[in-house]
């Protein structure tokens, strides 16, 4: 890949690694003035990485970042903005407490000897909403706002620093038809400005609509790059999967469950998010959840849970049940190990044996006497493997991957028959992976039904006795891991087609 005289960005030979991941590998990207630039690749190919960079977030091992032809380097986010450089994450980074005109203006307001002028805060951020077809007020409180506003208002904010390239991580995967109407205008808008965006979406049919260039990640690599309208769809996939052809079927050799569905989910509805019917799960079966970010999965297994209102239909042996809150599912022997355990999994200022058995009563967990907690619990925790000092030392202090073992020890304790596991590896290493997955093979053993998303399709090939498929918030069809490839699964995934 070279430059050309129009070349607004060049990121040169790109070098990132973590622990145990080698996330970029001598990455390029040049995006040329005026261009919408796609960048696409499946989930872990080094997207976000690689914009973290350019945004000054993550900082480099090695390589280049080159700006209109002077070379950068950006310690913070504050370097990235200076050099013009504005991010659009998917995960809104907006401060929901404040109203749209304080986040618009957030560190650079109007100001005279240190006081903010208030007035024309208020008349600039009016200004910047008006440009990408706002309607709300610059005085509402960002938490009242719809998703999409707030995705507007996030666009807006981009702008006011006067950001010459602006990075927009899946900006319509929230959105309705109308709304991602008007994120194309405001993309022609800025182009029309001179402006350069960087567009990143699973979504090929807003590639094609938006799009002016593609490069292509695969496995922390930029592997190809062309033109939009010289490209079909199918080749873009293509180049996103690679040669998986040497990757056979049939891994996974456990025996396939038979029986009666344990739990049924005939139909979950949230309007505008998902819409998810025939999802079956039998006694003893490891049913996988594969997509891609914003395809629903968190939203189902949440509205499962009675964590999320939804319209339902549910079925346990064949019985409808009311799933109407948390407590009912408890009750019905559900447990959730969701995708965030520090925030939504654990209380971190509590002790292991409180968080372990918080979930095998209706009381607060500080209320449990502690030697009952204790007699309850740490036969699970032992049987798990977790490692702490004492039974009395916070769950704060535990590594990622035996603060994942408690989450999972508080539902055993509860005698859990339907566990719903939302990316249950994420941030573990390669052992802690292994030894949760096999606690996980055991409870089935035993009898339960157990229905686990992960992004990680590697990890559901191989553990999963059948995956099922969402896209865009529906259930396109089931794959058998004994008979399909992987290859075939990543193509579903990608493009919401069955081949």
């Amino acid at each position: 890949m070279t430059s050309t005289p129009d070349t607004l960005l060049d990121m040169r030979d790109i070098v990132k690694s973590f622990p145990g991941t080698k996330a970029c590998q001598g990455t390029s990207l040049s995006v040329r003035a005026g261009e919408v630039h796609c960048l696409l690749g499946e989930n872990g190919a080094g997207k976000s990485t690689l914009m973290k960079i350019l945004s000054g977030s993550y900082q480099a091992d090695s390589g280049q970042i080159i700006i209109n032809g002077a070379e950068y380097t950006f310690a913070n986010p504050n370097d990235g903005i200076a050099a013009g450089i504005a991010v659009i994450y998917q995960e809104l980074d907006l401060f929901p407490d404040l109203t749209v005109a304080q986040n618009l203006f957030l560190g650079h307001s109007p100001s005279r000897v240190g006081i903010v002028k208030r007035a024309q805060r208020r008349a600039n951020a009016q200004q910047y909403l008006d440009r990408v077809g706002a309607t709300f007020s610059p005085d509402a409180v960002v938490s009242s706002l719809s998703i999409a506003d707030q995705q507007l208002t996030a666009i807006a904010r981009a702008i006011t620093v006067d950001a010459k390239i602006i990075v927009m991580d899946e900006p319509t995967a929230t959105l309705g038809e109308a709304d991602v109407k008007n994120v194309y205008r405001v993309i022609r808008s800025f182009i029309s400005e001179g402006r350069s965006v960087i567009y990143i979406s699973h979504r090929l049919d807003e590639v094609r609509a938006v799009g002016d260039r593609i490069t292509v990640l695969r496995d922390g690599k930029d592997v190809a790059h062309y033109n939009v309208a010289d490209t079909t769809e199918e080749q873009w996939v293509a180049d996103m999967i690679g040669d998986k052809s040497k990757e056979l079927a049939g891994t996974n050799r456990r025996p396939m469950p038979t029986g009666e569905p344990l739990l049924s989910i005939d139909r979950v509805s949230i309007p505008g998010l998902i819409e998810i019917e025939g999802i079956n799960v039998r006694p003893g079966e490891i049913v996988g959840l594969a997509g891609l970010g914003g395809a629903g999965r968190t939203t189902l297994l949440s509205a499962v849970f009675g964590a999320r209102r939804s319209a339902n239909t549910i079925r346990i042996y064949g019985s409808r049940v009311s799933m109407r809150t948390t407590r009912d599912a408890r009750r019905l022997g559900f447990g959730l190990v969701p995708e965030s355990r520090k925030t939504e999994g654990l209380m971190l200022g509590l002790s292991v044996t409180r968080n372990a058995a918080m979930a095998s009563h209706d009381q607060p967990p500080w209320l449990l006497p502690h030697a009952k907690g204790k007699e309850r619990t740490l036969p699970i925790l032992t049987r798990l493997g977790v490692k702490f000092s004492s039974p009395n030392q916070l769950v704060g202090q535990l590594s990622g991957g035996n603060q994942q073992k408690v989450v999972l020890a508080k539902w055993l304790a509860r005698d859990t028959r339907i566990l719903l596991l939302d990316e249950p590896t994420r941030g573990l290493d390669i052992g802690a992976k292994a030894d949760l997955y096999r606690q996980v093979h055991a409870l089935a053993e035993q009898g339960a039904a157990v229905l686990v998303a992960s992004s990680e399709l590697t990890e559901l090939v191989a553990n999963a006795d059948r995956i099922a498929v969402l896209h865009e918030g529906k259930n396109i069809g089931f794959f058998d891991p004994r008979q399909h490839t992987e290859a075939e699964i990543t193509h579903a995934i990608i493009s919401g087609e069955i081949s």
